[in-house]
């Protein structure tokens, strides 16, 4: 803790004898704990330590940034003078700007000191309730670790904030494996706060792990049919990245190629989605407490009850478009369950598509995509069926919101997003030609 608070004491002096405009910088620390376990057997126990500070300057109504993992004051002096340097070198933007003085904080965020004796324990459990529950998935890695940030954060406004952050993070890579068949490799990663329940009840673990044994016994889907795609939370989280990519980020907005540009407190999903960005959600586990701009975080809607409420801008964004920032940058989602149980979700579709996973490329601007199916499931007559590969699905991501079938009552946290099972129709789902 010293040592940050004298590199943040180093930095701003040289920010100062600058005499810039403005500025701001972040000086952090991270510790990991980390144990890592192959074919069964724990192979690993290291803790790394990881140092960085970042520097955005403003001045003339022009901006440079610089950063470096070192904290010795010839690497504070070089990475200020570099960013004064790129500052001087860019075009000038009375747009440029950050946040007004915000009231000093401290923040305290999840378990910042680790029980490692617990987690060791947990992670050897659950080794073995994946041997005896799925005795056909073989684990190639499991690394699970306790993540510790300190950070300091100033600006010239005479915002100073500081932040202590930890959390639990599991990771494991898998495939399933009969003895003649083997599935893809497949992964599952998220975090949590405590260590309360066994990890194999997490985030959806045991799902996935039983759609992968299924995975061994695949049929190539012939044909194609427009129907209802059933998004698993894991998947619907991609969906809406792209969705946010395409319609509501700052690079849409400044390039004026968002379809939703127009459509601020204007209907753009069916009634029944509601999308909320909120890093203070209980089971998120996430570290921001204020954004990069020197503004603190606040929860917001981007969507309410099928109304666009915000764009997902940074300060910069917003001032050049006229809008308002976003509250927070977070990746904290959040979309509310609906009351459709998922297993009745299911027996209301005559033929679909469980989509377990999905590789795209970029959205057209008019949010038309077309996807290879990963892990996904014929629904036939009610009924989850084959397991399928050779699967493309096409479709238009604004429609997809527009023509919701259900909304699931049940929902997954990954500790970076709490989302449920969504159906949607008029997606064409095409096999072998």
């Amino acid at each position: 803790m010293g040592e940050l608070r004298r590199a943040a004491e180093q930095v701003r002096k040289e920010i100062e004898a600058a005499q810039l405009d403005k500025a701001r910088f972040s000086v952090a620390e991270k510790e990991t704990q980390e144990f890592n376990m192959e074919n069964g057997e724990f192979s690993l126990y290291r803790t790394l330590f990881d140092k960085e500070l970042s520097v955005s300057v403003f001045h003339n109504q022009r901006t440079g940034a610089s950063g470096t993992n070192r904290l010795d004051d010839e690497a504070i002096k070089e990475t200020v003078a570099s960013a004064v340097s790129s500052a001087e070198s860019s075009v000038a933007d009375e747009a440029y700007d950050i946040a007004p003085k915000q009231e000093s904080q401290k923040f305290e965020v999840g378990v910042y000191e680790p029980d490692m004796d617990r987690l060791f324990e947990r992670t050897k459990e659950l080794a073995e309730d994946i041997k005896n529950q799925f005795p056909k998935i073989q684990v190639m890695q499991l690394i699970v670790s306790h993540e510790k940030h300190h950070e300091l954060y100033w600006n010239t406004n005479g915002t100073e904030f500081e932040r202590f952050a930890g959390a639990y993070h599991v990771m494991v890579e898998f495939s399933a494996n009969d003895g003649e068949n083997t599935t893809s490799i497949d992964e599952t990663d998220f975090y949590m706060k405590d260590l309360e329940q066994p990890l194999i009840e997490l985030a959806g673990m045991k799902r996935q792990f039983a759609d992968a044994e299924k995975q061994l016994c695949v049929r190539p889907m012939e044909g194609k049919f427009e129907g209802t795609i059933v998004l698993t939370p894991g998947c619907l989280g991609g969906f809406l990245s792209a969705i946010c990519r395409s319609f509501v980020s700052g690079n849409v907005v400044l390039e004026k190629t968002s379809i939703w540009l127009d459509k601020l407190e204007g209907q753009v999903a069916d009634p029944r989605i509601t999308i909320t960005f909120d890093p203070m959600q209980e089971g998120i586990v996430d570290y921001e407490r204020y954004t990069r701009d020197g503004f603190v975080s606040e929860p917001f809607d981007l969507i309410r009850d099928g109304v666009l409420k915000s764009f997902l801008l940074p300060l910069y964004v917003a001032n050049k478009s006229g809008m308002k920032p976003a509250k927070n940058l977070s990746r904290a989602v959040v979309m509310k369950a609906g009351d459709t149980p998922y297993e009745d979700m299911i027996k209301g579709i005559k033929k679909g598509l469980l989509l377990c996973g999905f590789s795209a490329g970029q959205p057209g601007t008019n949010g038309e995509i077309s996807a290879v199916a990963k892990n996904s499931f014929l629904i036939e007559d009610g009924m989850v069926t084959d397991a399928v590969n050779e699967v493309m699905i096409a479709g238009n991501l604004a429609e997809m919101l527009n023509h919701v079938v259900a909304v699931s009552k049940e929902t997954v946290s990954d500790g970076t997003s709490i989302l449920p099972y969504l159906a949607v129709d008029g997606v064409v789902v095409s096999g072998k030609s």
